[in-house]
């Protein structure tokens, strides 16, 4: 496994409780996850939030592979305990996690995957390239708000300095170095009970069709779709993902 390196964190909640760790997707950071962590602290749980590596404020590196990022996730551990209560992962976030989780088991009881990049094709890769290439050529409040008027304020003004923070390097070595990304033999594997929240195929997501139906042939899987949201149903159906999210740890 590749060496680790030490993330960053915010929190919520008190730390005594049970902890939930939160991982962002591409071009994101921590901060970016205050709707999960605001919502699962009012939930009495202690919400731990990190900037994986090349992003906001975790340290830069050359390697940006996939095993990198879940090495960085597996050396990650709560306040008390040696398990997480329960590990959440975004896009990106939900590949790494997925790589974490099948290869200690022990590491949390329970995982969520948020429209997971469980594997990538051609066309997927495609759009993610633009996307990060729209999101660096103008990293500004008015052009996130431009095309996400319907996102919370703190989210436009977020994803703004996210973009500003993160290093586009990293973020396009993380496709460059992934030619094949593909965890779908680590989501085989996961034996803790996994909860996965997609997007809205008719919006966009990344995780729908035959990729859902292979990895949902793990009986450890679940799976519920946000009506109406796209990749980031956080940000695009927030009240929504956050009861799905509340729903899979209850």
């Amino acid at each position: 496994m590749p060496a680790s390196v030490t993330l960053p964190r915010l929190t919520w909640g008190a730390p005594e409780r049970p902890a939930v760790l939160l991982a962002h997707g591409l071009g994101s950071d921590a901060a970016l996850m205050w709707r999960f962590g605001s919502a699962l602290a009012d939930a009495g749980w202690h919400a731990v939030a990190v900037d994986l590596r090349g992003h906001g404020d975790a340290p830069r590196a050359l390697d940006y592979t996939l095993a990198a990022y879940a090495a960085d996730l597996a050396a990650t551990r709560p306040p008390h305990g040696e398990a997480w209560g329960a590990v959440v992962g975004h896009s990106l976030g939900g590949a790494a996690v997925t790589l974490a989780a099948a290869g200690d088991p022990a590491w949390a009881r329970r995982i969520v995957l948020v429209d997971p990049a469980i594997q990538l094709a051609d066309g997927d890769r495609e759009i993610v390239r633009a996307s990060q290439e729209q999101a660096f050529a103008d990293p500004t409040v008015a052009a996130v708000r431009a095309q996400h008027p319907d996102w919370h304020p703190i989210d436009v003004e977020l994803k703004a300095r996210a973009t500003q923070r993160a290093s586009r390097w990293a973020v396009e070595q993380t496709s460059l170095q992934n030619t094949t990304w593909d965890v779908r033999a680590e989501a085989a594997a996961l034996t803790v009970p996994t909860h996965i929240i997609g997007a809205d195929p008719a919006v966009h997501s990344i995780f729908t069709g035959a990729l859902a139906d292979e990895v949902l042939q793990n009986p450890a899987v679940t799976m519920t779709v946000v009506t109406g949201a796209g990749h980031s149903p956080h940000r695009d159906r927030p009240d929504e993902t956050v009861a799905a999210l509340l729903a899979a740890l209850d």
